[in-house]
């Protein structure tokens, strides 16, 4: 049985991702410092559901604790390690940015650290579509620039990525990064669009539309990310001394890639709003508000390189997909 470690386990894709590896038969060992970023129950929920499973594993550990990380990992000697343990939120990175160097540099340090050591075979991690900024180039490619990030929490991510290229090139630790792109479904994070508009639309109190609604967001289906992601795994990247890899930044002379993963559809945010209301039978309190800093007015990936990889094709669509994940919030929430 084939060992991996999953940080953020209890998080809303590392949740996912572990009850999908645990049901392919993996040993699986979860680290989450359970922190307070958003309410602790609904992680604990989930936790709940994954210590169910005998082949599931967790330490209650904060990545940035060099010692008891480097312990957990000597001793387990896992074959692959799935980052995604982060601190997320672009618009609480404006408020609190120690927050994110410390969580998602300083723990991305140790995460490669204990990879190096222990010989893992795969570091695969969470980037995300942050990291484009600003670009005016559409679909965003995986072969475009992302110098000109927005917030801070970009920046973390982009420093991810340039770190992993480091471990890449000095100690061939295969690296993949993977950027999402506004992922939601079942034990989605609350503070994220469907949650929040979710739960006020069914309790009857105000959303907050963000520039009058004229954003685009390409949202990702959980299932659809969680097929992309274990696909990856067993991609394992090699040096590449082609004279185009030198020259891509998605790619390298080094064990190096990164991936765009999202839907390829970008929808407008009213149409989101409208899919809510259709669902809960509710009217949405809409209060207009300006674009925040850090946002930006609309995603959409190119995931040709993902596809062309793995064979990657999102299959549900923002209608099934929103549907399914309302089903979920009343059932859990007794809204």
């Amino acid at each position: 049985m084939q060992t991996v470690c999953v940080t953020g386990a209890a998080g809303f894709i590392g949740f996912h991702l572990c009850r999908r590896l645990i049901n392919l038969g993996w040993a699986v060992t979860g680290i989450d410092n359970l922190n307070d970023y958003y309410d602790v129950k609904l992680k604990r929920d989930r936790l709940q559901l994954l210590q169910a499973s005998n082949h599931f594993k967790f330490h209650h550990v904060d990545i940035c604790d060099h010692s008891l990380l480097q312990g957990i990992y000597s001793r387990e000697r896992f074959k692959y390690t799935l980052h995604l343990a982060a601190q997320a939120g672009v618009r609480h990175s404006l408020e609190n940015p120690r927050a994110y160097t410390q969580d998602n540099v300083n723990g991305f340090l140790n995460i490669l650290e204990c990879c190096r050591l222990f010989d893992t075979k795969h570091l695969v991690y969470a980037s995300s579509s942050s990291v484009y900024g600003f670009n005016s180039k559409l679909p965003f490619s995986v072969r475009d620039s992302v110098d000109h990030p927005v917030s801070i929490y970009a920046a973390t991510k982009k420093a991810n990525e340039l770190m992993a290229h480091v471990y890449s090139h000095l100690h061939g630790l295969p690296t993949t990064g993977l950027r999402f792109f506004t992922v939601y479904g079942p034990w989605g994070r609350p503070d994220m669009a469907p949650f929040l508009f979710t739960k006020s639309i069914l309790e009857g109190t105000p959303i907050r539309v963000f520039n009058d609604g004229d954003l685009k967001r390409d949202f990702t289906f959980i299932e659809d990310v969680i097929d992309g992601v274990v696909a990856i795994m067993g991609c394992i990247p090699s040096s590449d001394a082609k004279q185009e890899a030198m020259s891509r930044p998605d790619r390298s002379w080094a064990p190096y890639r990164i991936y765009n993963i999202g839907n390829h559809q970008p929808v407008e945010l009213r149409y989101f709003i409208q899919l809510i209301e259709r669902y809960t039978n509710r009217k949405a309190i809409c209060v207009p508000t300006p674009m925040q800093p850090g946002d930006v007015p609309v995603t959409y990936a190119d995931v040709t390189e993902l596809a062309e990889t793995t064979g990657f094709s999102p299959r549900t669509s923002i209608e099934d997909g929103l549907r399914e994940f309302v089903a979920w919030y009343r059932d859990y929430s007794g809204l």
